[in-house]
């Protein structure tokens, strides 16, 4: 289903950038679009004394009607480490513990179960050592649960931690299980997450046809400013999926919350995500690192997607000019590093590491594009751009190679997003839980 819908009215261009007025149901839509902040003791330490229920624990809660319904039934669960109750013990475990609910299968998507498959590596069939379950692979040849597989079960569950980014493979792998569930005739539970990034803005193009692919799934700009559970709404909204789809929601989380207003401890989502800075400049760096082929963005060091470095690179010559930006939310700091693995191993790097002090005015792609512009600058002749297939499956298109070699400023990019999230936005709108 193609998403073009009507321009949401009252629009106004401010800044450079598109603004709705506050509106209850609506998000604001510009081209880092943004909605009103809510007022209340929302971050900080206020916010860890009103710590986020997670869906896991509102579904395991006692005298739950959610575990009520699924008494009796067969369920199968899709998560790996990252799925874990406000405890920190593995969602697997604590459905297989329970003995309201009958726990019958897993799925393991990108990294495995339990966490022990390196980024890009294909996941095995196996059972699970720990609750001796069958475990059905996800990523590897196959991508979705086998409609064998789901004959077998009543339900399927869903539980994992998004970062917040398009192409981050949950969500894809999320939008196959929901294909595999309509197809088979299977109700698809999702246990929803907060999105650690916040629900307030959303950046950047959508993925033209020809470069969709398990890091450019669905019909989302790069970050969407969704929990999972509303993406799994979206997705069944715009794609026409047909899945039988119900989300057990958090309780308190809102809007204006990144991850750290949650009181929730971060558990490693990814080998290379540790943390929730890594989770948070994950978006920048990695899609830094997606158009410049020739420098680093910190996985091999000890702070995977902090920093952006390269040989070529003077880190305080660097830091000054981004400073001059003024982006929202985040702050340069020169530095020098010597990667212990990956392509850059042993090699003398400088750059700046990327500070957020204020990760709710943090916008990912803005600060992407403003390296990118600023590296282009000062280094015309060391700056080497990525191929276009490399850039059109992680910006959607090829469009900011030929920006890039023009010279466009940060803002001409992000205008030419515009048309396309004013219909993600009006779509967004209607799916929004929280």
């Amino acid at each position: 289903m193609k998403l073009v819908l009507a321009l949401a009215p009252s629009l106004a261009l401010l800044g450079g950038c598109w603004r709705e007025p506050a509106s209850p149901v609506a998000p604001s839509l510009v081209p880092m679009a943004r909605e009103p902040v809510a007022k209340g003791p929302e971050t900080g330490e206020a916010s860890a004394a009103r710590r986020v229920a997670l869906g896991i624990d509102v579904l395991l809660a006692p005298h739950s009607p959610w575990a009520q319904r699924l008494a009796g039934r067969r369920l199968g669960l899709v998560t790996n480490p990252s799925g874990v109750d406000g405890e920190l013990v593995p969602s697997a475990d604590r459905l297989a513990a329970d003995e309201r609910l009958t726990l019958v299968q897993l799925y393991g998507p990108e990294h495995g179960i339990r966490g022990d498959t390196a980024a890009g590596d294909s996941i095995l069939d196996e059972r699970d050592a720990v609750s001796g379950l069958p475990v059905q692979s996800l990523y590897g040849s196959r991508k979705a649960p086998t409609a064998e597989s789901l004959a077998t079960l009543d339900a399927l569950l869903f539980d994992i931690q998004d970062i917040g980014s398009r192409t981050y493979t949950y969500v894809s792998t999320l939008g196959e299980v929901m294909k595999a569930c309509a197809a088979a005739n299977k109700p698809l539970i999702v246990l929803d997450r907060p999105n650690p990034i916040g629900g307030l803005h959303f950046e950047g193009a959508m993925v033209e046809q020809r470069f969709a692919s398990f890091i450019g799934w669905g019909p989302l700009p790069v970050t969407h400013g969704m929990t999972v559970g509303e993406v799994a709404r979206f997705y069944n909204a715009a794609l026409e999926l047909g899945c039988e789809l119900e989300v057990v929601p958090m309780r308190g989380w809102t809007r204006a919350m990144t991850w750290k207003d949650t009181g929730l401890v971060w558990t490693t989502t990814s080998p290379h995500i540790p943390s929730f800075s890594a989770a948070l400049l994950y978006t920048t760096t990695g899609m830094v690192d997606s158009a410049c082929k020739n420098l680093s963005n910190g996985v091999g060091t000890t702070m995977p997607f902090e920093l952006i470095a390269a040989e070529w690179i003077d880190g305080h010559t660097l830091a000054r000019e981004l400073a001059l930006h003024a982006l929202p939310g985040v702050r340069f700091q020169a530095l020098s590093c010597k990667p212990f693995y990956g392509g850059h191993k042993d090699k003398h790097l400088r750059g700046v590491r990327l500070v957020v002090d204020s990760p709710r005015d943090f916008l990912p792609l803005r600060t992407a594009l403003a390296i990118l512009v600023t590296l282009r600058q000062l280094y015309p002749d060391k700056f080497e751009l990525a191929d276009e297939t490399t850039v059109g499956k992680h910006w959607g298109s090829t469009a900011l190679l030929e920006q890039l070699r023009e010279g466009a400023t940060v803002a001409e990019i992000e205008a030419t997003w515009a048309e396309a999230l004013a219909s993600f936005a009006t779509a967004r709108a209607r799916v929004l839980l929280y």
